[in-house]
């Protein structure tokens, strides 16, 4: 028997003696943390080819299914790569990426109890991988992106500029920025609102961060709609806020549930547009019902409009940001998604008691936002380009979001994935899993094949047993769709 397979057969059943006998649905997790552990204390040698499924799965006496998924959870975690025709080989040492060790005595003397917070987040996935573009969620169509016109607009910014405008930029944003953006949310979302109250952002979680940082102390209430955005999730968490997930009926948020809640909310964030991740949107009447409550208990409603232009472009309906006459209300809005996400430009809107405050918060953070970036946006604005692009944007969403849909129940039929459907139209698809399927181990091997897709199960607060995949429907064209599609379709039935 080769040496390495004979070390990872005597450590494996040291393992399982120590486990008492691990459950056989639960043995790939327990195969995966040894070998992890073994990889990362470089106890096997970086390059090292590692037995073949087949090989291991007889050794060990496990199934091959088992051992395929401990190596591609590996593969995942950046300490294994796939050779062709070679199997699974160690990457090297100085291409690890470990995970986070727990933190020695030093470190937790040096790290405050909010670093430490954020620290135990440290394996929360948040964002897309930079190479799968199919499917990743919240991507706009990239390649109707007008490169030329921003591009020209840039340059034209660095060939007029003056030295005296290299200086430091306002920390809420350039006022003719400012002014536009107040213009551009009165017409196409009648949200009325002063220049001064507009803050522009890197995107929102820049913005939830500081707005969280700055109105919420640790162990204080955040309520949020469940599921939501992962992302969202972990800076309040991380912040240490005292976080509890509200449920959703058919309207949205579920009142009901709001207001058996014992504690009282510091802040409610929800995304009444479009639900993330179910597209659910939410009527009027709840909307009023939620001011009405947040006023009764004082507390600010986050209303995150993340891809408003899609969700109201066709029978929109009011903000609660212009609803609410008691300016209990904080508007997020965003470019990254109607653009590019490597834009990295938004926006929110406060209430007058918040300009102040977040004005002071945001001298002694970022400063601003890049000035160039602000400027072409505002020519963008101005020139009537991001008119058009939208205009051009929405035709397209609509179209691949229908060719997906189509396709998919093509290809995946009487497979055990079923698409909620939506009228609102948005950049991702919710696939729902029957029980014979774990959305994270599907989401593990379709990166390996690089194909990308967000885990639905991930984005409970409370413990749920829904599996999902998000999939971004709009980033690619429709040829390269159903190429992805078949190729997922294939990647998950051969395993």
């Amino acid at each position: 028997m080769p040496i390495l397979l004979k070390k990872i057969k005597e450590e494996y059943h040291k393992t399982l003696l120590k486990s008492k006998g691990a459950k056989a649905d639960k043995l790939y997790i327990l195969l995966y943390k040894m070998l992890s552990k073994m990889l990362i204390k470089m106890e096997i040698p970086e390059n090292s080819i590692l037995p073949a499924t087949r090989v291991l799965s007889v050794e060990l006496g496990l199934s091959r299914s088992t051992v395929l998924r401990a190596y591609d959870m590996l593969v995942l975690d950046g300490l294994l790569i796939t050779k062709r025709s070679s199997g699974y080989q160690v990457k090297p040492k100085d291409e690890f990426i470990k995970e986070p060790e727990m933190p020695n005595e030093t470190t937790e003397f040096q790290l405050s109890e909010i670093g430490k917070s954020f620290l135990k987040l440290s394996n929360f996935s948040i964002s897309n991988s930079q190479e799968n573009l199919a499917f990743s969620p919240g991507l706009p169509p990239l390649d109707i992106f007008p490169v030329s016109q921003w591009k020209n607009l840039t340059n034209m910014y660095w060939k007029e500029i003056k030295f005296s405008n290299l200086s430091y930029s306002p920390s809420s944003g350039i006022e003719k920025l400012k002014h536009n953006i107040a213009a551009y949310l009165s017409l196409i979302r009648n949200i009325k609102c002063e220049p001064s109250q507009v803050f522009i952002m890197s995107g929102s979680l820049q913005s939830l961060y500081l707005l969280g940082t700055m109105l919420v102390n640790p162990g204080e209430h955040v309520f949020l709609e469940d599921p939501t955005f992962p992302n969202v999730h972990a800076i309040f968490k991380g912040l240490m806020a005292n976080v509890h997930g509200i449920p959703l009926d058919k309207k949205g948020i579920c009142l009901e549930v709001l207001k058996s809640q014992k504690h009282q909310a510091k802040l409610i964030h929800v995304t009444p547009s479009c639900h993330y991740p179910s597209g659910l949107k939410m009527p009027l009447d709840r909307r009023l019902e939620i001011i009405e409550y947040a006023n009764e208990n004082k507390s600010l409603i986050i209303e995150n409009d993340y891809e408003h232009e899609l969700n109201n472009w066709e029978n929109p309906l009011p903000s609660i940001f212009s609803l609410d006459k008691n300016q209990n209300s904080i508007y997020l809005g965003t470019f990254n998604r109607v653009l590019h996400p490597s834009l990295r430009i938004g926006y929110m809107i406060v209430p007058h008691r918040l300009k102040h405050p977040l004005e002071v918060m945001m001298k002694h953070s970022h400063r601003f936002v890049a000035p160039s970036i602000q400027f072409v946006l505002n020519q963008f604005i101005e020139k009537k380009v991001l008119h058009n692009h939208l205009n051009k944007m929405i035709a397209i969403t609509k179209e691949r979001k229908l060719f997906f849909i189509q396709t998919f129940e093509e290809i995946f039929k009487a497979a055990g994935f079923t698409i909620v459907l939506s009228d609102v139209l948005s950049l991702q698809t919710l696939v729902k899993l029957d029980s014979t399927y774990i959305d994270k181990d599907l989401v593990a091997v379709l990166n390996q094949h690089n194909l990308s897709a967000h885990s639905y199960n991930k984005c409970f607060i409370s413990d749920s047993k829904e599996q999902g995949l998000i999939m971004g429907h709009c980033s690619i064209q429709r040829h390269i769709i159903k190429n992805k599609l078949i190729r997922m379709h294939n990647t998950i039935f051969e395993i």
